[in-house]
C-alpha cells in the first residue's frame, strides 16, 4: 500500500493540491467509499459526540442508530439523498465551525477506525502497483473523507463541503459531491492532472452514482443495489461482492495525524445526516438513466 499522507481534496472547479513533481498518471482509480470501501455508514460514528457537545438531541441519537440498520439493508435513493442535502443545509446553520472541528477531531483517532473490505484495500494496492492515482469520490463531509483517504494512502478526495462566514456555517453548501457532480469532479481532475478517462477504473454501490461509473471505460459494481445491479448486468459491467471487512492496520493508523483544514471542514455530523434523512424519507426507487 502507498505510504500514508493527506490526500488533495477537491474543492468544487479547484482542486488544493501541491504541484505534481512528476508526470501525472495516464489513468486513475475512482472509489465511492461507504459499502464499496467501508463495510458501513462512514459518519454515524459521530452522532454520540455531538450529542455530548450539545448540538443534537438524544432522540436524534436513536434515530440515528435505526436509520443506519436502514440505510445498510438497502442504500439510499435519488429522493433521500435530495432530502439529506436539504436537512444537511438546515441543520448546521450557525453551528459553530471550530466547536464541530474541535469534535472531529477529538472523535477521528478514538472512533474512526473503518472497517475496511479486504478486497477493496488489495484492490487500492493493485492500482497504486499499476502507477494509477486512487481518489475517494464520497458525498460524506470532507473532514470525514479526508483522514479516511489519507488511512487508505488516497492519492486525492472529493467531499462535500459547508460554507463558513464569521466562523460559522451558513447553511449554503458550497459544493454537494452527489451524482452528476461526482462526475463533473472526476472530468475536472482528469483535465488538471491528465487523467486519461477512458483508461481509468470506477466501483461504486450505488445507482445514484451512475453518471460517475459512465465517466470512465472500466466500471465496475460493487456491492450493488438492486439497480446498478440490474444496470451492471444490462451493460455488461463486472460487478463485485466483497464479503470481509477487516479493521484497518493499526501501523496505518498510526502513521496518520489527520489534517482538517478550516476552510475544507464540511461537516462533522456527515453520517448522522444519513441517518436523519433516512428516517424521515421513504423508500423510492433510484433514477432510471438511458442506456448507451
Amino acid at each position: 500500500m502507498k505510504s500514508a499522507g493527506t490526500p488533495d481534496t477537491y474543492a468544487g472547479g479547484v482542486t488544493d493540491a501541491l504541484p505534481d513533481v512528476d508526470a501525472a498518471p495516464r489513468s486513475a482509480a475512482f472509489f465511492d467509499l461507504d459499502k464499496t470501501i467501508i463495510a458501513r455508514s462512514s459518519a454515524l460514528v459521530f452522532s454520540r459526540p455531538l450529542y455530548a457537545g450539545g448540538l443534537i438531541t438524544r432522540k436524534a441519537v436513536i434515530r440515528s442508530a435505526y436509520a443506519h440498520f436502514v440505510f445498510m439493508a438497502g442504500g439510499a435513493d435519488h429522493d433521500q439523498m435530495e432530502r439529506m442535502r436539504e436537512y444537511l443545509s438546515a441543520l448546521v446553520s450557525g453551528w459553530d465551525v471550530q466547536q464541530v472541528r474541535n469534535i472531529v477531531e477529538e472523535t477521528l483517532e478514538k472512533l474512526v477506525q473503518p472497517v475496511v473490505y479486504q478486497e477493496a484495500e488489495a484492490l487500492i494496492a493493485e492500482h497504486h502497483a499499476a502507477g494509477r492515482d486512487v481518489v475517494i469520490v464520497s458525498s460524506s463531509g470532507s473532514e470525514v473523507v479526508e483522514p479516511i483517504g489519507a488511512m487508505l494512502g488516497a492519492d486525492r478526495v472529493v467531499a462535500t463541503r459547508m460554507a463558513v462566514e464569521d466562523g460559522r456555517y451558513s447553511g449554503r453548501m458550497d459544493f454537494y459531491a452527489y451524482a452528476e457532480n461526482k462526475a463533473v469532479a472526476i472530468r475536472e481532475l482528469a483535465e488538471e492532472h491528465g487523467y486519461d478517462l477512458q483508461e481509468s477504473f470506477a466501483y461504486s454501490d450505488s445507482a445514484t452514482d451512475l453518471p460517475m461509473l459512465l465517466t470512465v471505460g472500466h466500471p465496475t459494481a460493487v456491492n450493488p443495489d438492486r439497480s446498478l445491479r440490474r444496470e451492471a448486468a444490462a451493460r455488461g459491467w463486472p460487478v463485485r461482492d466483497f464479503h470481509h471487512p477487516v479493521r484497518l492496520r493499526q501501523r496505518v493508523a498510526d502513521q496518520v495525524t489527520p489534517r482538517i483544514p478550516t476552510m475544507s471542514l464540511a461537516l462533522g455530523a456527515g453520517a448522522l445526516l444519513w441517518a436523519l434523512v433516512w428516517w424521515n424519507s421513504n423508500r423510492r426507487r433510484a433514477p432510471r438513466f438511458h442506456r448507451s
